[in-house]
């Protein structure tokens, strides 16, 4: 679906150089993005390895386990629906763990298998259950203690400060997880309710 919104929008912005007279301005942007955009990936490559590699060591170093023991007395209350000792647990904690330290891509295999053994817990039933949705809404606006790839990209265009986007990353992002929960838990009881009535 998203990849048809992207064509939809890059279609109609050509047919509309064609009426607006531009054609030679978009394919010129068109290939000096291109360009640009290639150069910006191969030149992240270093600094996200150096900041990948950071958050790696404070994984090894047992960081992310000491941060999801001590997490869990919350999380029992955010999922009333998994028991404590079920492994679904263990990977959500740990997901959440590897959120806060900016590594997305530790996060998302262990995203995978906490929803794998949330769909076990759900009976494998096509429709989401209330905690496969509250981890979704969790794990898409967790909090950040570390934004790795924005302090790659303002590193890359020699931002003066580029370590100045970290108190902001976190109080944005705690108000999003903040705002997600509440949200997600406003829907649920409505429907319950709705199902109740």
């Amino acid at each position: 679906m998203v990849n048809l919104i992207w064509v939809g929008l890059a279609a109609i912005g050509i047919i509309y150089s064609f009426f607006n007279g531009t054609v030679e301005e978009v394919n010129e942007v068109i290939f000096t993005s291109a360009d640009e955009a290639v150069f910006l990936c191969i030149s992240l490559v270093s600094i996200l390895v150096f900041w990948l590699g950071l958050m790696k060591i404070a994984e090894e170093a047992g960081l992310l386990e000491k941060l999801a023991h001590f997490f869990k007395p919350i999380f029992k209350v955010v999922f009333p629906d998994i028991p404590p000792n079920h492994p679904a647990m263990g990977y959500i904690l740990s997901n959440f763990s590897a959120n806060i330290f900016g590594l997305g891509n530790a996060a998302t295999p262990l995203g995978l298998k906490a929803m794998k053994e949330m769909k076990k817990l759900n009976g494998d039933r096509p429709e989401a259950s209330r905690s496969m949705i509250t981890f979704l809404a969790l794990n898409t606006s967790s909090v950040t203690l570390i934004p790795t790839t924005v302090l790659a990209i303002r590193m890359k265009y020699e931002s003066v400060a580029p370590t100045e986007i970290v108190a902001p990353t976190i109080i944005a992002t705690m108000i999003s997880t903040i705002g997600a929960l509440l949200i997600d838990r406003y829907f649920y009881y409505r429907r319950t309710r709705g199902v109740m009535m």
